[in-house]
């Protein structure tokens, strides 16, 4: 889980904060401390950690703090408020040239997942209705090329290549007239990187640069490598002037040093995380999103987008009345576990669920293809009744159901509790207000229809 060291120390301290009546300095300094440590353990840099403490402590010893009914829950806003604008206030997009094409040049060192990141814009921006053209400027690195050609079939997104004898300048100059034959209007340029920053490197790139003059220019940076990250995007900036960061693996990234700092650092706003391996795991940055995230509010518009795309819609509105009428069966189960799955991992969808990041059981899950057929052996092995009223499944009867399904009494012991967690979560769901519908608070507005 992302950010995940992070989030669970902060949690603590503003849990001791709501518990307070009134606050006092003392109470506030007291917590602020812990904060400070919290975020420096995080990696986050020293100079932001300090900037970021003290506008907190301007704010949460003034006067609307000290005389609210409810002074922890105001001091949390204002934590919140601030961790947003320390990552960028507000969600910034691409900037797309007023006649097309947009050019977009991707940077990065090796390892950073920059070709796989460049196969996963190009995926997000032709989701959104535009033509992406993949360049292949990456000569130097085996197999680079082809790597690009294939995550460019997975996609059904061309790719221009002049082969690993060309100049990348030539390839990226001539990239455009064969993008404008295409009528593709946005090039995405996927160019060399090193295992460390060396002067050869920022040359050619400024060689590119130069040539091709692109509208953006971001570089992709491993979120995990911490500082190393807000570093390399400062020499990046130096030497060609970034647009903006793409981080990838936040979804690992339990500290999140990176996210909380480069913008501090470097001044230029995080474009686009990483959250996973699969070519749909790219999202937009969401600075407010990401800050609710870490102080354990949930993150639901993400919910609900994700939802949206990949979950039917009268299939929700009939498990929604289930759940209220307590009718949710195993075979339901079986079917919600079906649509979750193209959601993304379990853990990532609790975590964006006010309150529900921390219930055991689910934590962790990631379903594969192969948890699935394991889940539907075991739910078809047991009869209708069993189905119906999983509490009826005394010893006698996981045995059965275990040797049936080729399984074992564990499997379904565990199966059975995932049941009673997924439960528990799709209530919490049922009761989520939805804000794309206009909802009122404590609605039962599910937010998986639409």
């Amino acid at each position: 889980m992302a950010f995940e060291g992070l989030a669970e120390k902060l949690q603590n301290v503003f849990k001791n904060l709501r518990g307070k009546g009134k606050l006092s300095v003392e109470d506030v300094d007291l917590a602020m401390r812990e904060v400070r440590m919290a975020l420096l353990e995080a990696d986050v840099n020293f100079k932001v950690v300090k900037d970021f403490i003290n506008k907190i402590k301007e704010r949460a010893v003034g006067v609307e703090v000290m005389e609210s009914l409810t002074p922890g829950q105001q001091v949390i806003k204002i934590v919140n408020e601030e961790m947003t604008q320390l990552m960028g206030g507000t969600t910034s997009k691409i900037s797309l040239a007023s006649k097309p094409p947009t050019v977009v040049m991707m940077v990065g060192l090796q390892g950073s997942g920059k070709t796989t990141t460049c196969g996963k814009l190009a995926r997000l921006l032709k989701k959104q209705g535009r033509l992406p053209l993949l360049v292949a400027c990456d000569v130097y690195r085996p197999a680079a090329i082809k790597q690009l050609q294939v995550l460019g079939e997975q996609i059904e997104v061309p790719v221009f290549s002049m082969g690993d004898k060309q100049d990348p300048v030539d390839i990226a100059k001539a990239s455009r007239g064969y993008a404008q034959s295409q009528g593709c209007d946005i090039i995405i340029i996927d160019t060399a990187g090193r295992l460390h920053i060396d002067d050869t490197l920022m040359t050619e790139l400024e060689q590119v640069k130069s040539n091709c003059k692109p509208h953006e220019i971001l570089l992709v940076v491993d979120a995990m490598t911490g500082q190393d990250a807000v570093n390399v995007a400062k020499v990046f900036d130096e030497r060609l002037g970034l647009d903006g960061v793409v981080l990838t693996k936040l979804d690992g990234d339990t500290r999140g040093g990176a996210a909380l700092s480069v913008k501090a650092v470097t001044g230029k706003p995080i474009k686009f995380a990483g959250m996973g391996e699969k070519l749909d795991a790219l999202e937009p940055f969401h600075p407010d999103r990401m800050a609710s995230r870490i102080l354990g509010m949930g993150d639901v518009l993400t919910l609900i987008e994700k939802a949206q795309v990949g979950v039917d819609a009268k299939k929700a509105a009939e498990m929604e009345r289930k759940l209220r009428q307590n009718e949710f069966t195993l075979d339901d189960f079986l079917d919600q576990l079906q649509q979750m799955k193209s959601m993304g991992p379990i853990s990532q969808i609790m975590d964006m669920m006010p309150g529900m990041g921390k219930i055991k059981g689910l934590q962790g899950l990631e379903l594969s293809d192969k948890d699935i057929k394991r889940t539907e052996a075991i739910v078809l092995s047991m009869t209708k009744e069993e189905r119906r009223k999983p509490d009826i499944m005394n010893g006698s009867r996981r045995k059965r159901v275990a040797l049936g399904s080729g399984t074992s009494v564990q499997a379904v012991n565990k199966l059975l509790k995932q049941y009673e967690q997924s439960m528990k979560m799709m209530k919490q769901f049922s009761q989520m207000q939805n804000p794309a519908k206009g909802g009122k608070k404590g609605g039962m507005n599910f937010p998986f229809t639409r």
